[in-house]
């Protein structure tokens, strides 16, 4: 059961990486201030997210071995 769990969560990490490497390149199309400051907010949630993703990950590996 928590393999299913793991996967869903690798899934959950990919997307996240995914979305910070999208606000990445937004960052390289001449972006106003506001844009910037925007990026760098949605860039500090999903790197929040995306640590407690991998701590639950890790959770979940180690509790099965």
């Amino acid at each position: 059961m928590s393999e299913v769990i793991i996967e869903r969560l690798l899934e959950q990490r990919d997307f996240y990486l995914n979305t910070l490497k999208h606000l990445e390149f937004q960052l390289v199309i001449d972006p106003t201030q506001k844009e910037i400051e925007d990026n760098k907010k949605l860039q500090e949630t999903t790197l929040d997210q995306l640590k407690k993703v991998q701590q639950e990950i890790a959770f979940l590996s180690e509790k099965e071995s």
